[in-house]
């Protein structure tokens, strides 16, 4: 077999599967970075997809090679970093054949369905010194960056309060695809498919959380998952938060608000923000010289796939890991995995407590009789 074409200064991606979010999001954000990262493969099953894929991505450039199998890909095109945009049953395998294959992972949330999955993932990191980072892409704004640093310098004084919300809206036909709102196929409800990226962003600001109580509902869709759920969370700094996650709502809103001794800190977008989502209200005894401090940076960076594969390129460079990646990573779906357990067995889950042998860290149901799959 003849090596593959080397491109000097440049890292090798793949994409696996090429349906709407690499196509519209993994697609720009590799060409926002074509002077570090080519793509050299696409892999998926659908024929006809895979083929407009292949010629939207090489549209202007060299052509693409296409593959109906991910081994073959990893054999042929041994690519340097796969990103992966699949249905999330498939992203633990896919993401452990990369990473032995030598490759750095970027994969769509959630990165796993359990808390078991993810130590497959993290004993895969090990083995191989490769990493698998998930796609949350708005840790990675500038204003999300700005609103981190102001709060872990404590110039907002202590976080005391938060409120999480990812409310939106999904109908009928969304739930017709065939692995939506399935424990086996996307592993919950809005919980893990949509209100994750919220609480992800929630988790990286505040740090550390102990305690989840919660309740979860299936109120109008018929599926095997909740369709709304509730929490309440303390962290180890001591502050409390409320997070919702629901698929109920007319008003579509994404919003997280932190309310710190000194000021408030509030966002408010949908699907991706920029600079002027964010807003800080000081608390009445703030000088206004210390209000100008906070006032969001000058570059304007919204949140966004390209913003995210920046930073990993930037890790890979320096051969440090990914941001999004091991306990970061693993702090996000042991959260899910506790927000389920508090919410199905009616009591409070402490940080930690899901181990091996639990049976919330096998699936995110816990096999309860109320929630585990139909037979």
């Amino acid at each position: 077999m003849p090596e593959p074409p080397s491109r000097p200064g440049r890292l090798r991606a793949a994409v696996v599967g090429t349906g709407g979010i690499v196509t519209g999001c993994h697609l720009p954000a590799l060409r926002a970075h074509a002077d570090r990262v080519e793509l050299v493969a696409a892999v998926d099953v659908d024929q006809e997809r895979l083929d407009a894929f292949r010629r939207a991505a090489s549209a202007g450039g060299a052509d693409v090679p296409g593959y109906l199998g991910l081994d073959a890909m990893l054999a042929e095109a041994r690519p340097d970093l796969v990103l992966i945009g699949t249905p999330p049953a498939l992203h633990r395998e896919q993401t452990v054949a990369a990473l032995r294959a030598g490759a750095w992972v970027l994969c769509e949330k959630p990165l796993c369905l359990s808390p078991a999955e993810y130590d497959e993932i993290a004993a895969a990191e090990a083995e191989t010194g490769a990493f698998a980072s998930v796609v949350f892409q708005h840790r990675y704004g500038s204003g999300a960056r700005h609103a981190r640093r102001l709060l872990e310098s404590g110039e907002l004084g202590r976080p005391l309060v938060a409120h999480c919300q990812t409310t939106w809206h999904r109908d009928r036909a969304y739930y017709a695809v065939p692995w939506r709102g399935r424990w086996a196929t996307e592993g919950g409800g809005p919980t893990m498919g949509h209100g994750i990226h919220q609480f992800d962003l929630l988790l990286h600001l505040l740090g550390d959380w102990v305690e989840v109580r919660a309740m979860a509902a299936r109120l109008v869709h018929d599926v095997e998952s909740e369709d709304v759920s509730t929490a309440l969370v303390r962290f180890a700094s001591g502050a409390l938060a409320t997070v919702v996650n629901s698929v109920l709502s007319p008003d579509e809103v994404s919003r997280i608000r932190i309310d710190c001794a000194d000021a408030t800190v509030e966002l408010t977008h949908l699907y991706g923000y920029g600079n002027d989502d964010w807003t800080y209200t000081p608390a009445p005894h703030v000088a206004a010289e210390r209000v100008a401090a906070w006032r969001t940076p000058p570059e304007d960076v919204p949140s966004s796939h390209a913003a995210q594969l920046g930073a990993l390129l930037d890790a890979h460079e320096r051969g440090a890991p990914p941001p999004g990646s091991g306990a970061e990573a693993r702090r996000t779906v042991e959260f899910a995995a506790a927000l389920y357990k508090s919410a199905f067995t009616g009591r409070p889950v402490l940080a930690g407590e899901i181990a091996p042998g639990d049976p919330y860290h096998q699936a995110m149901h816990g096999d309860h009789p109320d929630w585990s799959p139909k037979r």
